[in-house]
């Protein structure tokens, strides 16, 4: 088993300038998890694959998008708290500021059909990354038929879109009953993740938080039910960040009226094409609504949570990593997430209109995928032959 301790502690600024790359081409949602993977454990050996998993099976089975909670989990294990944000908010910030220009830009003018069609070829290349990341996450994962079957039942239930937090029981359900406990490679027990304890690091993060919502309650009372709305919703999401679109649809359009359904809908539009956690229509929501700082502190609502809970819940975490029956639960729920990743691949599958340029797009991007050619390119080939080809 390799070492869960880097060879030599990353810097921050290295932390982040990693996690800010992937996050420029971070598509296609909770597939982004097998790209992390292959950065934090394959590149860069900031911790093992069963760390990783483990990881990852946290953040699926706690509110908030994946992929990203899985950065700070990565940043936590392998700088500590500083660590954990400035993988959070390296990975964030190019959705953030790419969301912020679609969002200034869709003020001004009415053409955001235009923009949508020349990223039309982008969607079927999405497809691609999502389902290269189902392939990587299934081939570790899905180790005997007992797994396969907790992984497709979760993925026809995703499909149905039965409630996230119930299939995730579900499946943590199944790997208790059904699976047995495998050894962590090469035999030997796992060690605790190496991470210190973080409860004033939370206890902090609450009261900076606490202080920042009572300042805009007494100050800004209009720009407080923004972030408090975004904030609350966040803690609702399980199933990762698309769980949260039709809360966000209820409370934004039907319940409160800030915008109309198309306005709402251009938002979700904007999202699929911009990288990072289809939750950065938040970001749009805030933008349309008070502008930049509007933006700012509705993206702050919806992620705040999701960092919160990670670096608050893994040290408690780590301590159950020691019993076999914990670790079944944790394969279920890994199986799970393999299952969402098939589910969000029919679903992204479903909204694009195909046309033999798409399904060349997307399978050349696949087989690309495949043959271990770097995400980035992949990803600037597209978009260049998407607004050369599509109209």
């Amino acid at each position: 088993m390799e070492s869960q301790f880097p060879a030599s502690r990353p810097s921050l600024a290295e932390l982040f300038g990693a996690f800010f790359r992937l996050g420029l081409t971070a598509f296609g949602g909770p597939s982004m998890v097998a790209y992390i993977r292959k950065l934090s454990v394959e590149q860069k050996h900031w911790l093992d694959r069963e760390t990783f998993n483990h990881g990852v099976a946290l953040c699926q089975a706690i509110p908030g998008a994946t992929a990203i909670q899985t950065t700070a989990f990565v940043g936590l294990i392998a700088g500590g708290v500083p660590g954990a944000a400035a993988c959070f908010i390296g990975f964030g910030l190019p959705a953030f500021l790419i969301m912020v220009a679609f969002a200034a830009v869709y003020t001004y003018t009415s053409n955001l059909p235009a923009i949508v069609a020349a990223f039309s070829g982008l969607q079927a290349i999405i497809v691609a990354i999502v389902a290269n990341a189902a392939i990587s996450f299934g081939k570790t994962s899905l180790t005997s038929w007992k797994r396969l079957l907790i992984a497709g039942v979760a993925a026809l239930l995703f499909a149905l879109n039965l409630n996230p937090a119930l299939i995730i029981l579900l499946a943590a359900l199944g790997g208790f009953l059904l699976l047995s406990a495998e050894p962590p490679a090469g035999g030997k027990p796992l060690a605790p993740f190496p991470v210190q304890p973080t409860g004033r690091a939370v206890i902090g993060i609450l009261l900076a938080a606490a202080l920042g919502f009572g300042l805009l309650f007494v100050f800004q009372r209009d720009r407080f039910e923004l972030a408090a709305l975004f904030f609350r919703i966040d803690l609702l999401a399980f199933g990762g960040g698309f769980s949260s679109l039709p809360l966000m649809y209820r409370e934004v359009v039907d319940v409160r009226g800030w915008m109309d359904s198309a306005t709402f809908l251009n938002g979700i539009a904007l999202g699929q094409v911009t990288p990072g956690p289809i939750v950065i229509t938040a970001t749009f929501v805030g933008y349309i609504l008070h502008g930049l700082w509007g933006a700012i502190l509705a993206t702050i609502g919806i992620f705040l949570p999701s960092f919160t809970l990670v670096v608050g819940i893994t040290p408690y975490f780590n301590r159950l990593r020691s019993f076999a029956s914990f670790n079944k639960v944790i394969a279920g729920v890994l199986c799970s997430f393999v299952g969402l990743l098939v589910a969000v691949t029919l679903r992204f599958a479903g909204d694009v209109h195909w046309s033999v340029v798409h399904l060349l797009l997307a399978s050349a991007a696949l087989l690309a995928l495949l043959r271990k050619v770097d995400i980035l390119w992949v990803v600037l080939a597209g978009i260049a032959i998407s607004v050369i080809l599509i109209r």
